[in-house]
């Protein structure tokens, strides 16, 4: 799997939207990400994982706690990851259970945990459940623990 593009929207410290382009990195197929302490760089690997799987990288992250606590109630909170297996590129996007702003009046709603992906054949699947098992047969058989394991390490946990 390469990342291609990550989006991500009142996620972690980042209160309005930002977007990593992957494909800026070059084609080699292997990087690096660094930086100086509170950067953000586990946030990146949160939002791949939570992306991919509805979890955070590492057990010290709540689930619960991933939306940001800057961002206003206007900005909604998710994840999108453009990604590339096999040759074929996938879109999952992933969001938490939070509190939005109504369609219609100004009052908050309570809006369900949910995600999608679009499939390489434009076929979009709005279903968590469906969106889980095509991540583990995109993967084969591949799940969150050993995806951790291979794809990154996260702070703390290289035990």
């Amino acid at each position: 799997m390469k990342p291609l593009k990550l989006t991500m929207s009142a996620f972690g410290p980042y209160s309005g939207t930002t977007v990593i382009d992957f494909e800026k990195m070059g084609n080699s197929g292997l990087f690096l990400i660094c930086g100086d302490t509170g950067a953000g760089k586990t946030t990146i690997f949160d939002a791949i994982t939570y992306a991919l799987f509805e979890k955070t990288s590492g057990s010290t992250r709540d689930i619960n706690s991933v939306r940001s606590d800057f961002a206003s109630m206007d900005v909604f909170t998710e994840v999108t990851l453009e990604f590339v297996h096999k040759g074929k590129r996938y879109i999952v996007n992933r969001y938490p259970e939070q509190l939005r702003k109504s369609e219609r009046g100004n009052k908050l709603v309570e809006q369900k945990k949910g995600a999608s992906i679009l499939l390489p054949d434009g076929k979009k699947i709005d279903s968590r459940n469906e969106v889980k098992s095509i991540i583990s047969d995109i993967f084969g058989g591949i799940g969150y623990d050993q995806f951790k394991q291979i794809a990154m390490i996260a702070q703390g946990e290289f035990l």
